[in-house]
């Protein structure tokens, strides 16, 4: 891929997004507000297919000219979960359903080759026997997708939690991934939502299709740091399964609290509220572009500990 290709899948990017926008203002399809908004203006949650809609004209792009950037069959457990949201983004679809459809992704992911079969001298582990570490996988894929769903609350969180986990992953490879391709597009596919994330008028938000797109490009890379082919450049001496946690600690501390909130409450863990610790930075009058860097500088924080235990 050249450089101009990037240009490009930015500016397709930025195209679809703006005609999205349009499209749904014209049908008057908003994001409701309500007592649990943030936000009080007009937006739309066309952000997620403007991101896969790149991602997958570019993919066709180089399928057609038989020139194959990452594996395409990746885009069939992506493509599932983009559905699933864009169903979850109009008609609110029951959990029960998602969590079914999530197992059959993680399952495809499985056979693909993306499962944690190892866990690396964690807990006196190393190889576990297929069954547990296929049950293990989906365990851990349904964490990551709804721990990067639920963060999906304020402006340019999600979008830079994922850009940081794909950043991060390349950057301590000894090499760059079978996933690299990939992730770059995703990357400059996400950068126009930026813009368009944070305006003050007629926003667009990521909306479920893209979290949990993301979501799961985000566990599909964490599964490859966790299997074989994934090496480290010799600089960096980290366990991978704690590398791994470490790359996503907010979104699974976020994950474990409000769960244990809603819990205590006599709530469905599921049941969506304000007790994300994005929304009480938000009550104590913070805004979205410092509450990301506030998050994210904590991240890396932990991250930069992680390395010394």
């Amino acid at each position: 891929m050249s450089p101009l290709s990037y240009f490009l899948i930015v500016l397709v990017s930025l195209i679809i997004s703006y005609r999205l926008k349009l499209w749904f203002t014209r049908l008057q399809k908003f994001d409701a507000i309500n007592h649990r908004s943030v936000h009080h203006t007009k937006a739309t949650k066309t952000g997620g297919m403007a991101v896969f809609l790149s991602l997958f004209l570019c993919s066709l792009y180089y399928y057609l000219h038989s020139v194959q950037i990452f594996d395409f069959s990746l885009l069939i457990p992506l493509g599932i979960m983009f559905v699933v949201g864009v169903y979850d983004d109009f008609y609110n679809a029951d959990f029960k359903l998602k969590f079914f459809l999530q197992i059959i992704v993680a399952k495809i992911l499985i056979d693909q080759g993306f499962v944690i079969d190892n866990f690396h001298g964690v807990l006196g582990l190393n190889e576990i026997p297929r069954l547990a570490s296929q049950i293990f996988t989906v365990f851990v894929f349904l964490v990551i997708v709804n721990a990067i769903n639920f963060i999906d609350g304020i402006d340019g969180l999600a979008i830079t939690e994922a850009i940081k986990v794909i950043l991060l992953v390349e950057f301590f490879s000894l090499h760059s991934t079978a996933l690299f391709s990939l992730g770059v597009i995703t990357i400059l596919s996400l950068l126009p939502l930026y813009y368009f994330n944070f305006k003050k008028n007629y926003k667009v938000f990521l909306g479920d299709a893209g979290s949990l797109f993301l979501g799961t490009l985000i566990a599909t890379y964490l599964f490859y740091v966790l299997g074989p082919e994934y090496t480290f450049n010799p600089i960096f001496l980290i366990n991978k399964p704690l590398l791994a946690m470490s790359l996503i600690a907010y979104p699974l501390v976020d994950l474990l609290r409000v769960f244990v909130i809603r819990t205590r409450n006599k709530k469905s863990p599921f049941a969506p509220d304000q007790n994300h610790v994005h929304h009480l930075l938000l009550k104590k009058g913070y805004p979205h572009f410092l509450i990301v860097i506030i998050i994210q500088s904590l991240s890396f924080l932990l991250l930069l500990f992680s390395f010394w235990i």
